[in-house]
């Protein structure tokens, strides 16, 4: 039963693709889902991109470990959500660009600009890597294939109805898979792991009153998590493309709004699945085995089944969303980069058909599929790389990209400079400290691309008057400002 559930399930995905493919008509409808999603569709789309196999399977690991302290992961990310929701996704939905780079040309008005979308590129390939090889563990347990075999089922699946239907299709699908991750996290798991354990009380006679200290994670570890994860959701290309999708900046707003708010209490809920389980389940060594064997031995047949579909819903979720938009970047940002530096042609005419257009597209989330399951097939430990993306993400682009939404008087030459010297200060202090997965190297990125960004900005040139009317036009959703009119010349 429990494979019938994931098989139907599977095959539901695939319908959607097929579905999104008969409205995917030109670039705006395969990649932002034609900017027309209201609230309903669009609350759910944020919270399943953001809540994906490291908020589910890994939330639910770290409350096994360490109690309630382990929801601050997912509380990062849902006050992540809730800053950009609140602040900044209402002038970003209003620019009408595809990427975080478009933003910067916009902004600044430089070319340069799309050097950023490597690096973006980069973190969501690897964000794509890391949830393919997730869900392939779930597909190992149910059907008993190897690695390589699941990597290949799940990836075939995500790529087919991504690249079939663009946004449109994995809109449809993380509809879908928010209702199920609902249904599994907040209707099943957690009410029947809790009550067998006994509520609070049960708990603590078992595991103790540490179980619910909210610091016992560690304060460094809490802070950290606010740093990479808070400031990644800040501006990752994967989050942004989502803002893109909303019909408004009010949808923008308080959709998001209400999907952080959901975040949060996942991350609450996953981190109380984790401590019951703990007390039910003593001994488990590896923390990311944690979910699933939870739901094999504590939970009845079929119900097992949906909860496993929920742990493959929010991978998949998270996996398409980084498909997308690793395609999109490499479409927008680094295809016109490579281009100019190797040929002065210009784009060629066939992308301008809107057809023809969506066909490109396609085949940039197809190619970059197929790359993202090769290396889901041969990596089995992507931490270390998952880790360097977000730090030099964090590290290098987010004063930029923040510094040029809040400062009027920040410039195109400060913007490079910064992420320049932030990613290299981020990759020097990782070769340094010996250790990738240390605290520094974000800390040492963001300080150093702060000072530069501001120091920079004052001694150079202000951003001309023309690019500074449009970004205002565009942001604000207001004509742009008529210039003064020139003096006639004096005969």
């Amino acid at each position: 039963m429990d494979i019938a559930i994931i098989v139907i399930y599977l095959g539901a995905m695939l319908a959607f693709g097929w579905w999104g493919k008969r409205r995917s008509h030109n670039s705006s409808d395969y990649l932002v889902a034609g900017r027309r999603l209201g609230p309903i569709l669009y609350t759910s789309t944020m919270g399943a991109v953001v809540i994906g196999g490291a908020s589910t399977v890994g939330g639910v690991g770290l409350g096994y470990k360490y109690g309630m302290s382990g929801m601050w992961l997912v509380v990062s990310i849902s006050v992540g959500v809730l800053i950009l929701s609140l602040l900044f996704a209402p002038r970003i939905q209003r620019l009408r660009v595809y990427t975080v780079s478009g933003m910067l040309k916009l902004r600044y008005g430089i070319d340069g600009a799309g050097a950023s979308g490597i690096v973006m590129a980069a973190y969501t390939l690897m964000l794509t890597v890391s949830s393919t090889i997730a869900y392939s563990t779930i597909f190992s347990v149910l059907f008993g294939f190897g690695q390589i075999y699941s990597v290949v089922l799940g990836g075939a699946i995500v790529v087919c109805y991504s690249s079939l239907g663009g946004m449109w299709a994995i809109t449809l699908t993380d509809m879908v898979q928010f209702v199920v991750k609902t249904l599994g996290i907040f209707a099943l798991m957690l009410p029947i792991t809790w009550n067998k354990a006994g509520g609070y009380d049960g708990i603590v006679d078992r595991l103790g009153n540490q179980a619910f200290d909210l610091g016992a994670i560690g304060g460094a570890t809490i802070v950290t998590y606010f740093v990479v994860y808070t400031f990644g959701i800040l501006i990752g290309q994967d989050i942004w493309q989502r803002v893109f999708t909303a019909r408004s900046p009010q949808v923008a707003r308080w959709g998001g709004t209400a999907a952080g708010c959901y975040c949060l209490l996942y991350g609450v809920a996953g981190a109380l699945i984790g401590t019951a389980g703990a007390a039910l389940l003593p001994g488990i060594e590896a923390s990311d085995d944690v979910y699933a064997d939870i739901a094999k031995s504590i939970l009845p047949v079929g119900i097992s089944g949906l909860v496993l579909a929920a742990a493959v819903a929010a991978m998949m979720s998270t996996a398409s969303g980084a498909l997308i938009a690793t395609a999109t970047v490499c479409r927008q940002d680094v295809a016109p980069l490579l281009r100019s530096l190797f040929t002065a042609q210009p784009t060629p005419a066939s992308d301008l058909d809107p057809e023809a257009d969506v066909r490109g597209n396609r085949l940039y989330v197809l190619a970059t599929g197929v790359i993202a399951v090769l290396l889901a097939a041969m990596i089995r430990d992507v931490v270390a790389a998952i880790t360097i993306a977000y730090d030099i993400l964090v590290g290098g682009l987010l004063v930029p990209i923040l510094g040029g939404l809040v400062w009027k008087r920040a410039t195109g030459t400060a913007a490079l400079a910064s992420m320049l010297v932030g990613a290299i200060a981020t990759v020097t202090t990782m070769a340094i400290v010996g250790n990738i997965l240390a605290n520094e190297p974000v800390y040492y990125g963001l300080v150093t691309s702060l000072a530069t960004f501001i120091a920079v900005s004052i001694f150079t040139a202000s951003t001309p008057d023309h690019v500074l009317r449009e970004w205002t036009s565009r942001s604000t959703g207001r004509p742009k400002e008529r210039s003064e009119p020139e003096e006639p010349a004096t005969v």
